[in-house]
């Protein structure tokens, strides 16, 4: 129970954080973050939280990364559907105290998107589902890749948070245009559910698409870094 507790607690804070920015804190007048910004947060939040309770549940906050690790040896089968519960609970609580915040400004329409992930005409920059799909398959494989090797036990140790957290900020800066960056189907469908129907009927991709990408990343670590004595 403290390692669903953990993976809930790591996921709430990673959508009130990086969606919170975003729907928040990106375009305030005059000082808003922008993509960077929220970039940045999504990353922080991954990092702040793996150093905070990593060490209780190895920190997935990710359905799709709970997956990769599967894939690649690191995780027993046998938890992964409570962890993929906690995490999806963990963000449609943050998603509701983030509309909660959110409403509380005079115009507020949850219907603009509220952060949510889309392609054709829900995607930031209008890319087709085909692009959509392509960008999140291979930005999670490359994120299982960076998961898998920093957290290999010849890699420095207790610096994997840091390079988890700015692999998921450079992933971030890469594909917010695209689809708005899910790579993590629990962060999609926390805030989905509270953007209505739109973007509910475009989850299935933001669901598929990062649990490939992260069996592809598992493949390819355990292809070019698997040797005697690793993990």
């Amino acid at each position: 129970m403290k390692q669903l507790g953990a993976e809930f607690f790591g996921t709430f804070w990673l959508v009130l954080g990086g969606c919170g920015s975003a729907v928040l804190a990106a375009a305030f007048p005059n000082v808003g973050i922008g993509l960077l910004g929220v970039s940045l947060a999504f990353g922080l939040t991954v990092l702040t939280m793996a150093y905070a309770v990593g060490h209780i549940s190895g920190g997935h906050f990710n359905p799709a990364v709970s997956i990769g690790l599967w894939a690649g040896g690191r995780f027993p089968a046998g938890k992964l559907l409570p962890y993929i519960a906690a995490q999806v609970a963990g963000a449609v609580v943050a998603g509701g105290v983030l509309f909660v915040i959110a409403s509380g400004q005079t115009g507020f329409e949850v219907s603009a998107g509220f952060a949510s992930n889309g392609y054709g005409d829900l995607s930031p920059g209008k890319y087709s589902m085909l692009a959509a799909l392509v960008c999140e398959i291979v930005m999670t494989m490359m994120f299982l890749v960076v998961i898998l090797g920093a957290t290999d036990a010849r890699a420095p140790q207790g610096m994997a948070p840091i390079a988890i957290g700015l692999c998921l900020t450079l992933i971030h800066l890469i594909s917010i245009p695209v689809t708005n960056t899910s790579v993590n189907p629990a962060r999609s469908l926390g805030v989905a559910l509270y953007a209505g129907a739109p973007y509910i009927a475009q989850l299935w991709l933001f669901w598929a698409a990062p649990i490939i990408g992260a069996v592809l990343g598992a493949a390819v670590y355990r292809f070019i870094g698997t040797s005697e004595g690793s993990n």
